[in-house]
Parts: C-alpha cells; sequence; structure tokens
C-alpha cells in the first residue's frame, strides 16, 4: 500500500513544473512585460515553498546514519553533474580550457549544495525555540548582503538567506498545513496574491534578482541599508505568497501526483535541455510566435518526461547510486516480452 502523502506529492510536482518554467521563460523578460511579471509573481513563492517541503521533510536529522544518507543523495550527485556539466560546458560553449570547479557550483547544483547545508546546520538550530531560531536566521540572511566576500562559491549567499525557511518547514507539522487549507486560510491567501500581483505590476522596475538571494546589497542596491529593507520586505513577501501557494495544493491524487516522487531527477535533468534552449533558434523564434502557451506545453512536457519511469530508471544510478528502478524496470520488460510470446 502507497502510503506516501498525494498533498505533498502534488505540491511538489506543481513546484518543479513551475522551475521547469521559470527556467525557460527567463530568456524572454526583458522583451515581454507580461511574462516579465509572471517571471517574479513565480519567484515570490516557488523556491521558497520547495524550500519549506524540504525542511519539512528533514525531520530525521537524528536518525542513524541521516548524515552519510544525505551525503549520499546530495554530495555525491553533486560532484558527478559537477563533472558532467564541465564536459557539457566544454563542448557546448567550445571553451578552450576544461574547468571542473568543486567549489563553484554549476547553475540548478547550487541547491544541491545549500540542501546538504541546511540540513548540517539544523543540528544547531533545531535546539532554539522556533521564534528564536527564525530571528536569528532571519538576522544572518539579512546580515549576509552586508559581506560582499559572500559569493556563489559553495552556493554560501543562497545558503545563508534561504536557511530560514528551511527551518520554518522543519518546525511545521500536517496540522500547519491543513490549517492552511481551511476555506478562511484560503480567503486570505486569495486577496495575499491579488495584491502581490498588483504590486508586482506597480514595481515593475524590481530587479529580480533580488528573488534569488545569490547577490550582496552592493551589487543591488546603491544604499546598503535599503538593500537591508528590501530584503526585509522580500522576505515577509515570500513567507506570506509560500503559505498562500500551500493554502491551494489539493490532497487529491491526480495522474501527475506520482510524479512529486522524482523531483530530483527533473531538478538535475532539465538544466541540460535548457542550457541547449538558450542561445538557440528555437529560441528566437518563440520570441516572435506565441511564447508562453507553448513554454508552458514544453514545460510540462518536459516534467513528465524527466518524471517518467523510463527516465529515472536509466538515470537512477547516477543520480541516487542505486538500480532498483533500473532492475525493476528490465524485469517488468521482461515479463512483456514473455507474456507477447506465449499470446
Amino acid at each position: 500500500m502507497d502510503k506516501r502523502d498525494s498533498y505533498f506529492d502534488n505540491a511538489k510536482t506543481l513546484l518543479i513544473f513551475l522551475v521547469v518554467f521559470g527556467h525557460l521563460i527567463q530568456s524572454y523578460i526583458e522583451t515581454n512585460a507580461f511574462i516579465s511579471y509572471l517571471y517574479n509573481f513565480i519567484y515570490t513563492f516557488h523556491m521558497p515553498a520547495f524550500i519549506i517541503i524540504s525542511g519539512f521533510f528533514a525531520k530525521g536529522i537524528y536518525e542513524k546514519g541521516y548524515i552519510w544518507k544525505i551525503t549520499k543523495k546530495l554530495i555525491i550527485p553533486y560532484i558527478l553533474f559537477q563533472g558532467l556539466y564541465a564536459v557539457f560546458y566544454y563542448f557546448l560553449h567550445k571553451e578552450d580550457t576544461f574547468r571542473f570547479e568543486l567549489l563553484d557550483p554549476k547553475w540548478s547544483l547550487r541547491f544541491l549544495i545549500s540542501l546538504f547545508f541546511w540540513n548540517i546546520l539544523l543540528l544547531v538550530f533545531n535546539k532554539f525555540k522556533p521564534a528564536v531560531a527564525l530571528t536569528i536566521t532571519i538576522a544572518i540572511g539579512l546580515a549576509a548582503g552586508y559581506a560582499d566576500w559572500i559569493t556563489n562559491y559553495l552556493s554560501l549567499s543562497r545558503t545563508l538567506v534561504f536557511f530560514p525557511f528551511f527551518l520554518a518547514g522543519y518546525f511545521l507539522n500536517k496540522d500547519d498545513f491543513q490549517m492552511l487549507r481551511s476555506n478562511k486560510a484560503k480567503v486570505v491567501a486569495a486577496t495575499v496574491m491579488f495584491v502581490v500581483t498588483i504590486g508586482i505590476v506597480y514595481f515593475s522596475d524590481l530587479d529580480e534578482k533580488w528573488f534569488f538571494g545569490s547577490k550582496p546589497y552592493g551589487e543591488l542596491e546603491s544604499e546598503a541599508i535599503l538593500g537591508m529593507l528590501k530584503r526585509t520586505g522580500i522576505y515577509t513577501l515570500q513567507f506570506l505568497m509560500a503559505g498562500s501557494f500551500f493554502a491551494f495544493v489539493s490532497r487529491r491524487r491526480f495522474f501527475f501526483t506520482r510524479w512529486g516522487r522524482n523531483t530530483l531527477y527533473v531538478y538535475l535533468l532539465h538544466g541540460f535541455i535548457i542550457r541547449l534552449f538558450r542561445g538557440s533558434s528555437l529560441e528566437d523564434y518563440l520570441n516572435q510566435t506565441l511564447t508562453l502557451p507553448v513554454l508552458i506545453f514544453a514545460s510540462f512536457v518536459l516534467t513528465a518526461i524527466l518524471s517518467s519511469k523510463y527516465v529515472t530508471s536509466l538515470t537512477q544510478p547516477f543520480i541516487e547510486l542505486r538500480m532498483s528502478k533500473l532492475k525493476k524496470f528490465f524485469e517488468q520488460l521482461r515479463k512483456e516480452y514473455r507474456a507477447l510470446r506465449h499470446s
């Protein structure tokens, strides 16, 4: 019997779809105002919500072998995919030298290294009361913007800035998510989303990089004190929007619910396709046509394919360092072949 909670699988499926979609539409935010608004709207909640879910499922931090488990799950694939990206960039961009930079995460791999450090940081911060822990970590995230040396190396800036969301997820329980789904909460959530939508259009000159948590204030704002105030506002916005997202996630089981099991596969693999897309003739062509409907459909198809049993079975040895899905896949093929022979 499947004991997985459809609510969280639905949430993860929707969020990984938005990750793929957000990366696809990024190519058009400079030339299409509506896509720019939509991009900023998505970035107000999709990564914070994903990080909250990750924190929620980190409650086994003190279980025997947990550290080795997350090391195997996150660090080993990180090293492997750093190498794959180095090869990919070498041939894609025809670089003169092959560069394998272990401490400078390539693009989407920043999440893996941050997720590892968030789990480690839990060993310290879960000893505090939730309000105290969140206050301290938010203060650290705000202070990080003043340190120009906190950069992309080891995804340090993102790790510090987004850790409060991971910690919040760790402190939440299922009853909290159930409360978010009440009718009253949904009314509040709808109001928040409406106000944020208006705000995004009104403050259309807001640099989307504020949502990334990867830059010091000096690169985003001329006045450092304004940088801290803006990040405080971004924190408030992202917490409200993440909660609003969870209010509308269904507990029903859909055909796409099972895709929530395989979000790591989609996250790690879609980057290669996105990088091929960017700078291609197809990217330029879509800029002159019905871009948005095509990109929505492409994001859906890409999420479905990369979540499929065929892709996950073939790539599991590289991503999870296991072959259970591959063995099950070949066993199913053998059964179908035998049934075909005897039919």
